[in-house]
């Protein structure tokens, strides 16, 4: 019988970047957070490695020959030791792809937390981070999935209890927005730095609202230049009374709107989706 874990979405509630350094890395201060929303991956122990995409965004990872699910596993298997486990692995792609959500780092941080516990525990949880971090920054914070601040290459991280649950709604225009691409275009014109900020005066969800207002995500501007959608998101989705904040995760496309209730979240998620049907939109929650 196959164990599923959610994949969750990571949401950047703010991404301060600095220009690269002599190694080529950008150094960067964030407030991280998970969504209740997010891919589905599913594993069973096997005989040999197999991996099968599903779900309504496999169709964008057909094709790709070093997805991070089979990447995380074959890093397991080695680190388990000869013979490593094999696993026959599923991944239910309902996260938009090239998003800004984390995606596929989440997909590999719930892949390793599912071998693990199939195999009772086989690589230490200090082994895991390691397997993590060699997948990418984003790793180490999506094999955790707990609130925390990221500095360093977002990397280094301090987890936030404090957080209380944010009521929110991720929309995504249904166009990729490269991680790659959207650095490149901030070096052209460097105007950020990865100041990291004092925390909220208050945790409550109005303090983290206001506090949030005077921090900014320094790649939006060039993620926008180079995929207008995102603009036309923002726009639409700022104007809606709904929304009290509003703001691109990651290197985009995906913008979120945080909201002052569960009945604003919806009742924006049925506003965007009327508008605009060919766009993605899910309410959740976000931290807590």
């Amino acid at each position: 019988m196959p164990l599923t874990a959610l994949a969750p979405a990571k949401v950047n509630l703010f991404l301060h970047v600095g220009p690269p350094g002599a190694d080529g890395y950008h150094p960067l201060a964030s407030l991280v957070a998970f969504a209740d929303v997010g891919d589905k991956v599913s594993l069973t122990l096997a005989d040999r490695m197999s991996f099968e995409v599903t779900g309504p965004f496999a169709d964008a990872l057909v094709g790709e020959v070093d997805n991070l699910v089979a990447r995380a596993l074959g890093l397991f298997a080695a680190a388990a030791g000869r013979p490593g486990p094999a696993f026959a692995a599923t991944l239910d792609k309902r996260l938009p792809v090239a998003a800004g959500l984390g995606g596929g780092s989440s997909d590999a941080g719930a892949a390793l937390r599912l071998a693990n516990q199939l195999t009772g525990d086989l690589v230490s949880a200090g082994e895991l981070e390691k397997i993590a971090g060699a997948l990418g920054a984003d790793g180490p914070m999506c094999l955790r999935m707990e609130t925390a601040w990221a500095t360093g290459r977002g990397d280094a991280l301090a987890p936030e209890a404090r957080l209380p649950r944010l009521p929110a709604v991720l929309v995504n225009p249904r166009a990729p927005s490269p991680t790659g691409a959207v650095y490149r275009a901030y070096d052209v014109e460097v105007r950020g730095s990865a100041d990291l900020p004092d925390p909220p005066a208050s945790w409550t969800l109005d303090g983290v609202i206001d506090w949030l207002r005077s921090q900014r995500n320094d790649l939006e501007a060039p993620a926008v230049r180079l995929e207008p959608r995102i603009g036309e998101v923002l726009s639409l989705v700022g104007e809606a009374p709904e929304a009290a904040l509003t703001r691109m995760s990651g290197s985009g496309a995906t913008v979120f709107a945080l909201c002052r209730s569960g009945s604003d979240a919806a009742s924006l998620a049925a506003r965007v989706s009327a508008q605009r049907p060919d766009w993605w939109v899910a309410r959740c929650g976000l931290g807590g």
